[in-house]
């Protein structure tokens, strides 16, 4: 449930939907063989199977990638701790959805589970011809991909939205019992009908918030919505599988069709990438006789900076991890100090309670303050020190939002409950 008191004072945007929590993860979709399981072993350096036949994936694989960041290299840089925690995304590999999947074709149904786990949908399309790499419908046409996978998800979404129906038609009776029960069952009926005719209409929840002038799901309905977990009310980015030429000249036939059906169906980031490319980056120093593997990787990391800048081009990997951290609202805050640079990740709307929460349950607890300073502040200044000096650190209370990029020291105590002595059990 997101924040009542953010819902009251600021329109509802797509921040509203979704898991108020800060284990948030993101599924990487699309049909079979566009270039799922590449994309995932290039983002993760894992060893995950990606041959050239459909179903390769069966059971998700998901790992957490780190989430690159300048200010978090500068801290690093400054403090030269003893330990450093990197901010992080977990990612999930989900394998290929086909037609009919909401009716069980394919690996159909588990599928969908696996996608209604996850919190936002990388949505990978092929846009790229290779007579060696099959497609399950015997053709590329991205644009079609996309009106499966988002036909699928919809109809799953119908289906639930069908049985909470039923279920609310059940109880009608029961719920106009008393006058409390009535109201939220008129509420919750008023959503359900509201969703189900939207989504017959052929349009994703997601688009319901956030989109123009006029919003379609107000704050009651968020609400339920959220605890429906509709597939269609994740947040979702489209990545698109060039060939290595198609991304180095920046040009392919299917970008504009691609981008076309994106904003006539709510809009969405739309980023170009190559796996081709990607995956030949990663086995860049493979055959190395260096020993030492930081070396080696070192060796790897000055060949791939090299091609990329003979080439022109420039990796689309952390663009990639960088937008989908932010597309299912995560943020992070630091603490930094000699002993060690931390990044703690968690979702927008977290108050500082909350987050002292995310260190140690005993810091929310036992709240009293947050130290704060902008990362900002700390880099203009140059030190805690002189960010005083300059009256920019603050102190700052339970209502207050925790923002992307603050520095933070957490007050607290935590009193542990009195010991019961032996001679007041007898008493």
């Amino acid at each position: 449930m997101p924040p009542k008191k953010e819902v009251a004072e600021e329109r509802l945007g797509p921040w509203a939907l979704g898991k108020f929590s800060s284990r948030l993860k993101v599924g990487i979709v699309g049909l079979p063989n566009v270039g799922k399981s590449t994309l995932y072993n290039t983002l993760t350096k894992c060893s995950i199977p990606a041959e050239n036949f459909p179903f390769c994936t069966i059971e998700p694989n998901e790992t957490r990638v780190n989430v690159p960041d300048e200010r978090f290299d500068w801290l690093v840089e400054k403090h030269q701790p003893k330990s450093i925690v990197h901010p992080w995304l977990e990612v999930c590999d989900i394998a290929g959805l086909v037609k009919g999947a909401a009716q069980g074709a394919g690996l159909g149904n588990a599928f969908l589970s696996h996608i209604r786990a996850v919190d936002g949908i990388v949505h990978v399309m092929r846009a790229f011809e290779d007579p060696d790499i099959v497609h399950v419908e015997d053709r590329v046409d991205p644009v079609a991909d996309i009106e499966i996978i988002s036909n699928e998800l919809r109809q799953k979404d119908l289906e639930a939205i069908d049985r909470r129906l039923a279920d609310l038609n059940r109880d009608k009776v029961k719920a106009n019992s008393n006058p409390a029960n009535k109201k939220e069952w008129e509420s919750e009926m008023a959503t359900v009908t509201k969703v189900k005719e939207y989504l017959e209409s052929g349009k994703d929840v997601r688009t319901g918030v956030g989109v123009g002038d006029a919003d379609v799901w107000n704050a009651k309905d968020i609400i339920y919505i959220n605890e429906y977990q509709l597939l269609t009310s994740k947040p979702v980015m489209f990545l698109v599988n060039l060939s290595e030429e198609d991304y180095k000249r920046k040009k392919n036939k299917f970008l504009k069709p691609i981008h076309d059906w994106v904003m006539a169906h709510g809009g969405g980031t739309i980023l170009p990438f190559s796996g081709e490319l990607e995956a030949k980056l990663q086995a860049m120093g493979e055959d190395s006789t260096e020993s030492d593997p930081i070396k080696r990787e070192a060796e790897a990391d000055a060949m791939r900076a090299e091609y990329l800048k003979t080439e022109g081009i420039v990796s689309a990997l952390p663009k990639i991890i960088v937008t989908a951290f932010k597309m299912v609202q995560l943020i992070y805050f630091f603490t930094a100090g000699p002993d060690e640079v931390r990044a703690w990740v968690l979702r927008k709307g977290f108050t500082a309670p909350q987050g002292a929460g995310v260190i140690h349950t005993d810091f929310e607890a036992g709240f009293i303050c947050a130290e704060v300073m902008s990362f900002a502040d700390l880099k203009e200044f140059g030190s805690e020190n002189e960010v005083k000096a300059k009256g920019r650190y603050r102190q700052e209370g339970k209502t207050y939002l925790i923002q992307d990029g603050d520095v933070i020291f957490f007050k607290f105590n935590v009193t542990t409950p009195k010991k019961t002595l032996m001679s007041d059990k007898k008493k």
